[in-house]
């Protein structure tokens, strides 16, 4: 009776071991099943940035600047009904 009580710790502490392996190689990025390969993203550099032609940067600072003046010129005519 004892060999079986054993021999069923044994199994328990072997399953045991395995799934605390398996825990310290996913906590490390690694695992058995990935052949060791990392689960985190690969580091790549980062892309260069873009470059604007001076006419297009015009282009958008002017379109900019229109949409600021709508902005003042709608706070402009609502403000004096509000006072009134």
């Amino acid at each position: 009776m004892n060999d079986h009580i054993l021999k069923a710790i044994d199994e328990e502490l072997a399953r045991l071991r395995q799934a605390r392996d398996l825990l310290g190689n996913v906590s490390k990025g690694t695992s058995r099943k990935t052949g060791g390969k990392s689960f985190a993203a690969p580091v790549s550099e980062p892309k260069p940035r873009r470059k604007l032609s001076a006419k297009a940067r015009h282009t958008i600072a002017e379109t900019q600047r229109k949409r600021w003046a709508k902005v003042k010129a709608e706070k402009k005519s609502t403000a004096p009904a509000a006072e009134k």
